[in-house]
């Protein structure tokens, strides 16, 4: 599970690697973790009048650094945790998980890489104190998340069976039929990009955003066994983890990397074309609380 060697305040996982409150790896400070990343600006001066035309705003890539980094360990071993804090922090083309947990918040997650590594080879090798390190990771998604990811699921809308005929005491409405509505509660305060996944039998699958009018559909057929999932972050659509069918998208499709949940509970429709109702097909949402 990611971030699992997370257990106390103090603490940053990246990878495999725990640094902070109980390991050899102890550091004063970090930063960029609760600041605001980098703002890059859509706004235009006017040209008619003082001040300017609001733009959008869209963060760049979040920075964290862990300064006043300090390696203890007996000087018969201090190569050895050098050696592992140096194997866990290489240039690596993925981004490798990066949780760190600093108050009664809990943990956070991001995804970042290494990118620059000081530890200082001073006296205190012989000593088995190493001061004055730090270490630098950069995430390109800004947002930060939490560990636990949530999902939920919706059949399509089907109505209830309602009362049988002859009356019978105690009176049977049967089974409640679907609504086709799932709710996502984004309890950050950034928006976030689910997964999707339509499972069928199903012809033709949507789903709606109804807070945000946004729609996600496919003009494509799944059998039972089919399984056409959209990440909304990549801007993927792919059937049975395979096949790219992001060429199904109807006319009323937003594009897949607008699609999010903003902060709060967002009510979704999941419908098929007319005809298809088929209990067996489903749709699933998968997503983090997002924070900034």
């Amino acid at each position: 599970m990611v971030g699992s060697l997370v257990t106390r305040p103090g603490q940053v996982q990246y990878g495999e690697l725990l640094l902070g409150a109980g390991t050899p790896y102890r550091w004063r400070g970090i930063t960029g973790w609760e600041d605001l990343p980098a703002l890059d600006s859509g706004t235009a001066v006017r040209s008619d009048a003082h001040g300017a035309f609001p733009g959008g705003l869209l963060a760049q890539a979040r920075t964290i650094g862990l300064d006043g980094l300090v390696i203890r360990a007996p000087r018969a071993s201090v190569g050895a945790v050098v050696g592992a804090l140096n194997a866990g922090t290489v240039p690596v083309e993925d981004e490798r998980p990066f949780v760190a947990w600093l108050d009664d918040r809990g943990p956070l997650l991001a995804y970042a890489r290494a990118t620059r590594r000081a530890v200082p080879a001073t006296l205190g090798y012989r000593l088995g104190t190493i001061t004055g390190g730090a270490l630098e990771f950069v995430a390109t998604d800004p947002r930060r998340y939490e560990l636990a990811a949530r999902a939920a699921s919706s059949m399509l809308p089907a109505s209830e069976a309602g009362l049988s005929w002859p009356l019978a005491w105690p009176l049977s409405f049967g089974a409640p039929g679907s609504t086709g509505a799932v709710t996502a509660a984004n309890v950050g305060d950034a928006d976030t990009h689910p997964v999707i996944e339509f499972r069928g039998p199903v012809v033709r699958p949507s789903l709606t955003n109804i807070g945000t009018g946004d729609v996600l559909e496919y003009d494509i057929a799944l059998a039972a066994d089919d399984v056409l999932s959209i990440d909304t972050a990549a801007g993927t659509v792919v059937l049975n983890r395979t096949a790219s069918r992001i060429y199904t998208a109807t006319s009323r499709s937003v594009p897949e990397q607008t699609f999010t949940f903003p902060p709060g509970t967002s009510t979704l429709h999941f419908r098929a074309a007319t005809g298809s109702s088929d209990p067996a097909a489903s749709a699933t949402v998968r997503y983090r609380s997002a924070y900034w």
